[in-house]
């Protein structure tokens, strides 16, 4: 019992406590007083202080961290639509007014997901309060309308119908109403502060810097001239050197951002208050204050600067001793949380991590304050005035358009035109296409877009980066659970265990349908829902009898053997929820139609501390449960999740959702209290889910394109209370998902073919993965999901094609592979199984010794006193082998390319220019984009000479497939390093 204890423990304390997080990470707010040398108080403010610290111990739990994976929050390439899909390509615009007769447009196209051949309608509305972008699946035999769209959006009462938009000057108006959410190139403030200054007038008067200060701006970017520059300047003369001669501008990750140096704007002795230098720095938004001197010295207060548009920040400090810099963040009250939270400590030894973490918390930062309402309140009535403006200028134009063209506003979104009218459709269509491409370039060329291009990130792995854990899976998968490191899977064939690299084990057969599993290995329990209708019924199984049928072979059980396994008064259960926090006791709630059952485990049989037995257990894992109380419901619940009160004793919760509303019901007494109302005509519920906010109650309610964050405070006087609190929150996913997981600081969408990736203190998009037929399987621990990759039996696309369709930022395993439609010929599907490690996600990576039900073998160490260890598993897993055998032979093919005469020169005069690029760190941020494109450039030669496209046999495909590099992206990345320096 020892052994199953220790290989279990880790994985379920990390898998129950995934769903606890606090805001602490990104400080709290204080009032900061700020006075002059005699003592007298100038100003004051609250700001949220950032340091790095929660107050906390250093014992840490899971869920929690010392350093923090830099991401920036709702980046262009993501949030820019009417630009990327739209722009340049066939679509359509309408116009209408609400039923409050204020007007909005809408924008619709069919368009391939990140150039995966995944069609879908992407669509924008506009109105003043802002825009609204969803995703909606397409169909080839059910058209969509204009309404449907609408509706999907909450927008169902018009005062006039939407009419289509036919001129194609209506794509620059809209291009600039997606300017409106912000500027996607930066001016940031750079404040020289000496030791003992404490005013402003002080600091903004230092002529020149230190010279750490000058390796700090070194470090930032790079010296520029302003006159002539042509770049983006960010409010600098570049003509008449008024504002200087040169200052520090850099490109990060797409983005331009140009630096108000306070040492490099023009100095004036006569004016004592530099109003020259405050023009610019005091009109940022974010300013970084470089601060001479110790860590005891008097430190630097936003209230020592009078600006009433500055409100971030950033206190940088070197220290000499060791080389490193510390950071401090200060937030005006009124911003919203916003990351990446601060390592603890928030000392930083390696600069280039420093540069990239500074870079995207200000960024970051700038976009936050955007939402605050001094920026938000003037961008809703900009937005007003230019829609209704807009509005004005289109509806004579309207009436003047050919009705029958109109005719489609209320049909499908692309129909086929008219005969009578096709050419001259093609025409006004070829004109639309020229505009919007002459536009996108344009756009483009003046920098007002961000580049589809991450620069510092090219080696970087993401925390959500996926491991394959089973090729070829044929089966169809019900559900799943993860038991150790390996899955049990119900599918179509039986349920199976499956482990990395082992074949599959077949525990119950296809007689057993199993639609809801749980697997608890502390309480060594199997929980399972199956069957359904009237025969439906709750199964409980001790883990360790099914782990020794496995390891004897003693017996495949079938349905008719798990009789004796059947809990009571279970038959015609439709749904079941477990508390995932089951520390003290097990407790299951089942819902057999609009009735709730709840059920608890009679006692712990086992001392989880110590692996000892404190009762010998029952023979049947059923006589371990008791039935407590029955508690009816006005409708049978769709969600249902158990959330734990404070205490335990009389405030357990049970969330439900039905109709149009969640409810809570207590456990104990059975009544039943609105939480949420959902107002919308139709309602898709996807998840409430439970999570601790600093140990407090909190629930995710997600619905449609919605996620609703609602405190939960404990009962009082019988009743909770669930009144709105500033805590509350809520985002939109960009298409419903089927299924949520959270995982702090990330709360993960998925849906049929994508998994949309946001930060859950404040639903920031992070990242948006493309991944065809996606199937989530189990998310308990590790998060498994299915996905189907397509091998093109005629396919001539080469890793040229591949390469350049993918985005940098997104998880390789999903996006380097071309996923063509179903229909197509000659295509063979693969359906695979991925797993992605729930302690990359959380933050930090832990040990995880956990024994696999399937693992054939298990060493024992001795320790010095004589004592037998604890079973130490395997660290190198046959896939992890397998990677390695690739990676050499990899390695040796690539080498091999310098032997080929006609490429030999080039290839090392391309390698030669990556090695000088990663000597110099910062030239590397600004002029990365062109170093990507030389090693995607050896690679595609190699792959075009190694592998050509023109075959077509089925093996020499299967071979291609096996050996190509980008079949191992970050393998071969890594290699390139090596090699590299053989080369040099």
């Amino acid at each position: 019992l020892m052994k199953h204890f220790y290989s279990s423990s880790v994985s379920e304390d990390l898998g129950c406590r995934r769903g606890e997080f606090s805001r602490k990470h990104y400080g709290s707010v204080e009032l900061l007083i700020s006075s002059d040398a005699d003592g007298a108080i100038q100003r004051a403010g609250r700001f949220r202080v950032e340091n790095g610290s929660s107050g906390e111990n250093t014992d840490y739990a899971p869920g929690t961290w010392h350093r923090t994976d830099v991401h920036l929050e709702n980046p262009e390439y993501h949030t820019r639509w009417y630009f990327k899909y739209f722009l340049g390509k066939v679509h359509q615009n309408y116009v209408g007014t609400d039923a409050e007769k204020n007007p909005f447009f809408l924008s619709v196209v069919l368009s391939d997901q990140n150039n995966q051949r995944i069609p879908q309608y992407h669509s924008i509305l506009w109105r003043k309060t802002g825009t609204q972008k969803i995703c909606l699946p397409y169909s080839p035999t059910k058209t969509l309308s204009v309404k449907s769209i609408l509706s999907a959006m909450s927008l169902d009462k018009f005062e006039k119908s939407p009419r289509e938009i036919f001129h194609p000057e209506i794509q620059k108006d809209l291009l600039v109403l997606e300017e409106q959410e912000g500027s996607v190139n930066f001016k940031f403030g750079v404040l020289y502060a000496k030791d003992g200054q404490l005013t402003d007038d002080e600091m903004f008067s230092n002529e020149t810097g230190s010279e750490s200060f000058q390796r700090f701006l070194h470090l930032l970017g790079d010296t520029i001239t302003l006159k002539g520059w042509s770049g983006y300047r960010g409010g600098l003369d570049t003509k008449n050197n008024t504002t200087g001669t040169c200052s520090i501008y850099t490109v990060f990750q797409g983005h331009e951002i140009m630096f108000h140096v306070s040492t490099m704007l023009p100095y004036s002795r006569e004016n004592r208050q530099q109003v020259e230098r405050k023009r610019h720095i005091g009109n940022d938004i974010v300013t970084i204050i470089f601060q001479e001197g110790e860590e005891s010295s008097p430190a630097f207060k936003p209230s020592m600067i009078r600006s009433h548009f500055t409100h971030i920040f950033a206190l940088v400090r070197y220290n000499k001793q060791n080389d490193s810099y510390r950071l401090k963040i200060f937030s005006e009250e009124s911003v919203p949380l916003f990351g990446p939270p601060l390592p603890s400590p928030p000392v930083f030894t390696n600069h280039q991590e420093f540069r990239d973490f500074v870079l995207v918390k200000l960024i970051n930062g700038e976009k936050a304050t955007l939402e605050t309402p001094t920026f938000s309140q003037k961008r809703q009535r900009t937005l007003d005035m230019l829609i209704r403006s807009l509005y004005q200028d289109m509806m004579p134009d309207l009436h003047k358009v050919n009705n029958m063209l109109n005719r489609r506003s209320f049909s499908d979104v692309l129909p086929e035109s008219p005969k009578s009218t096709r050419k001259k459709e093609e025409a006004r269509q070829a004109e639309f296409v020229r505009l919007g491409q002459a536009l996108k370039l344009k756009t483009t060329v003046k920098g007002d877009t961000a580049a589809n291009s991450a620069t510092t990130s090219f080696c970087k792995r993401e925390p959500w980066e996926s491991q394959s854990f089973c090729s070829n899976f044929p089966h169809e998968v019900v559900c799943a659970d993860s038991w150790g490191q390996s899955l049990l899977v119900s599918t179509d064939a039986g349920i199976l265990l499956i482990d990395d690299g082992q074949p599959s084990v077949q525990v119950f057969d296809k007689t057993l349908q199993i639609k809801q599993m749980n697997v608890l290995e502390a309480l060594d329990l199997l929980i399972a829902r199956t069957d359904k209708g009237k025969d439906s019924r709750i199964l409980v199984f001790r883990l360790s009898a099914v782990q020794k049928d496995i390891e004897t072979k003693k017996m495949i059980r079938s349905k008719y053997d798990c009789r004796e396994n059947k809990l009571e008064r279970t038959k015609g259960c439709h749904l079941y929820a477990i508390n995932t926090h089951h520390g003290s006791e097990l407790r299951i709630v089942v819902a057999i139609r609009n009735k709730l059952l709840l059920v608890t485990k009679k006692y712990n049989s086992h001392n989880t501390l110590t692996g000892t037995s404190l009762l010998s257990p029952p023979e049947s894992p059923v006589e371990e449960f008791q039935y407590i109380r029955e508690i009816c419901l006005s409708d049978p619940p769709v969600v249902m999740t158990l959330v734990d009160g404070p205490t335990g004793d009389s405030d357990n919760m049970i969330c439900v959702a039905y109709r149009h509303q969640f409810d809570l019901v207590n456990e104990s007494t059975g009544e039943s209290y609105r939480l949420h109302h959902v107002e919308t005509n139709r309602v898709n519920f996807v998840a409430a889910i439970d999570v601790y906010e600093d140990g407090e109650a909190g629930l995710l309610l997600c619905y449609n394109y919605v996620c609703q964050y609602r405190k939960v405070y404990p009962f009082s006087g019988g009743s909770p209370l669930v009144q709105p609190s500033a805590y509350d929150f809520h985002f939109s996913w960009n298409q419903v998902p089927y299924a949520v997981v959270c995982a702090f600081p990330y709360v993960l969408a998925f849906t049929t073919d994508s998994i949309e990736i946001r930060l859950v203190v404040n639903g920031n998009l992070v990242h948006t993965a493309v991944v065809p037929e996606l199937q989530l399987l189990a998310s308990r621990s590790d998060i498994y999901f299915k996905a189907t990759a397509a091998v093109s039996g005629s396919s001539g696309s080469s890793s040229k094609e591949m390469g350049s369709k993918s985005s940098p930022q997104t998880p390789t395993t999903y996006e380097k592979p071309e996923f063509p439609l179903p229909s197509l010929e000659g295509e063979v599907p693969c359906k695979n199984l991925y797993k992605i490690p729930l302690s990359n996600l959380v933050g930090r990576s832990i040990e995880r010794p956990l024994k696999s039900p399937l693992a054939p073998k298990v060493i024992t160490t001795t320790t010095s006193s004589g004592i037998t260890s604890l079973p130490v598993m395997h660290s190198l897993s046959l896939s992890r082998m397998e990677i390695k055998e690739i990676a050499s032979r990899t390695r040796k093919e690539l080498l091999g390319l310098l032997d080929e005469p006609v490429t030999k020169t080039e290839s090392a005069q391309k390698l030669k220019k990556v090695s000088r690029r990663q000597s110099d760190p910062k030239q590397g941020a600004v002029r990365s984009s062109s170093s990507d494109r030389i090693i995607s450039s050896s690679f595609e030669g190699y792959s075009e000479r190694r592998h050509p496209s023109t075959s077509s046999d089925p093996d020499t495909l299967a071979n291609r497939e096996e050996s190509s590099p980008s079949s191992y992206p970050f393998q071969l990345i890594s290699l390139c390093d090596e090699d590299i320096i053989d080369l040099k």
